[in-house]
């Protein structure tokens, strides 16, 4: 009975204790009424099929009993339930904090080999469904994830535009640059912006950083590719593209894409160790 110490478990039950007991009386004597009793009284002027209502005030019982209902109500909810009480939701979220602290704290010391098998072992079961157990997308299903976060994957953006982000100012349109180009802005890109800070294409850097000045790119996201100021969600901050926080993002926000909408993955709560190891997996794979 260890469950009577919780002050609101208490409360509940002398509460539903008196409720039925009132539900038992008020219904009894309404039997009664209704057995013993004759109608009397004044009727209004408005008739439903020969139906006429009473000219009755409201009963004072009830209304006290609407009365007190009101203002037990806010009370409940407003300063008698969400103060010190019990929640299975709270309590869940607190043995899922507690759970990702032992976890983290169990694998904080990972190398990046173990990394990429951790990552590669949670998209096997949680992503290649969509992505395939290669990540190449199965044939346009979902985003061919060998290309992300490389230069590939911006070329891709690039030459095929950007949907479903979710950002304030819309979707990318295709921005019709040459496939020279479109590698150029990926290597400035990776280079300059992204916090990877390293492109495979280091010649075209210089030229990169002219044609994303020239091509609109500022536009929206900023000039300095970390989006426009004062407006975080307006577009992407290409400063972590590549990176576990861009990951975290679509994990938790989720994408639209051509065939269907990428769900929101917040409700898994992956932990920062098994995002950062989903991150290293989707790196460490091939591109070509």
């Amino acid at each position: 009975m260890g469950w009577l110490s919780d002050s609101i478990n208490l409360f509940g039950l002398i509460a539903a204790i008196v409720i039925l007991i009132l539900t038992i009386y008020v219904a009894g004597t309404l039997v009664k009424k209704m057995r013993d009793s004759k109608a009397e009284g004044e009727l209004t002027d408005h008739q439903w099929d020969g139906i006429a209502e009473f000219k009755n005030n409201l009963p004072v019982g009830w209304a006290v009993s609407f009365l007190v209902l009101i203002i037990w109500g806010f009370w409940y909810l407003f300063l008698g339930y969400p103060l010190q009480s019990y929640s299975q939701i709270g309590d869940y979220n607190r043995q899922v904090d507690a759970h990702n602290k032992k976890f983290e704290e169990k694998w904080k010391n990972l190398s990046k080999d173990d990394l990429i098998n951790m990552g590669q072992g949670i998209f096997l079961v949680q992503c290649s469904e969509c992505h395939g157990i290669n990540a190449e997308g199965m044939n346009g299903k979902a985003q061919n994830l060998t290309k992300w976060g490389k230069e590939e994957g911006i070329i891709y953006t690039v030459e095929h535009g950007s949907t479903g982000l979710g950002y304030d100012g819309g979707e990318m349109p295709v921005l019709g640059l040459s496939q020279e180009d479109a590698k150029a802005v990926a290597a400035y890109i990776m280079a300059d912006i992204s916090d990877v800070k390293n492109t495979k294409y280091p010649d075209d850097v210089a030229k990169g950083k002219k044609v994303f000045e020239t091509a609109g790119c500022t536009g929206c996201h900023g000039p300095d590719g970390k989006g426009m100021p004062g407006m975080a969600n307006f577009a992407p901050d290409l400063s972590k593209y590549g990176t576990v926080d861009f990951v975290k993002r679509v994990l938790e926000h989720g994408k639209k894409g051509h065939i269907g909408q990428m769900p929101s993955f917040a409700y898994r709560n992956f932990n920062d160790t098994q995002i950062q190891a989903i991150t290293d997996y989707i790196e460490s794979l091939s591109s070509n």
